[in-house]
């Protein structure tokens, strides 16, 4: 009996877990798909998912995750753009003619595949960042 009631918990929760993520998927954001770098081949390694920029940083929702927050953060100030390439030989599986770029951030690279209007997005919000020279110092 109580490891009936364990079992029927785990699932309460488990089920609660996919109602957040799925709420959270839904509030919108653009369609991506991302992986970390070094990757073991063309077409390994790809994550579908969403991402979504706040002031500070690039968030990247799973779509086959139940982790309750975002699952790769990026931040704004840190993020060079390394190189854009076209999908190669099996990318053409998961993906179409969208273009990928390499990103480097203070946590490691990653890889992004967008479509064009998405990608000219993502260049806009990089390029409008702040200076670190410009931003407001306390006063002590």
């Amino acid at each position: 009996m109580v490891l009936l009631i364990i079992l029927v918990l785990l699932l309460v929760v488990l089920a609660l877990a996919s109602t957040y993520r799925l709420v959270m998927l839904r509030r919108g954001g653009t369609a991506a798909l991302l992986r970390t770098l070094p990757a073991r081949g063309h077409g390994a390694g790809w994550r579908h998912g969403l991402i979504r920029y706040d002031e500070d940083s690039l968030v990247f929702y799973k779509l086959s995750s139940l982790k309750l927050g975002p699952d790769s953060t990026l931040r704004r100030l840190s993020i060079e753009v390394e190189n854009r390439r076209s999908p190669q030989d099996d990318e053409y599986d998961i993906m179409t003619d969208e273009a990928i770029i390499a990103l480097t951030d203070g946590n490691g690279s990653y890889e992004l595949a967008l479509d064009r209007g998405a990608l000219a997005a993502l260049l806009s919000w990089i390029e409008s960042r702040p200076s670190e020279r410009i931003r407001r110092r306390p006063n002590f």
